[in-house]
């Protein structure tokens, strides 16, 4: 499948997500999913991260 079509399907969730579920639900999966996944890493793994976040090879 095409990058282009992935973002589509992706995009076309999010705005039935948005008609289905109340505001404060989305908001709390936005924020929720990724603070969950970074919890989720291990010491060295969380340090990795913040390293390449230091040096600007991820944005936040």
């Amino acid at each position: 499948m095409s990058t282009g079509k992935k973002l589509l399907i992706g995009a076309g969730g999010f705005v039935l997500a948005w008609w289905l579920l109340p505001t404060w639900l989305i908001v709390a999966i936005v924020v929720g999913v990724p603070v969950a996944a970074y919890f989720m890493l291990d010491e060295s793994q969380r340090r990795r991260l913040t390293g390449r976040s230091r040096r600007r090879s991820i944005d936040y």
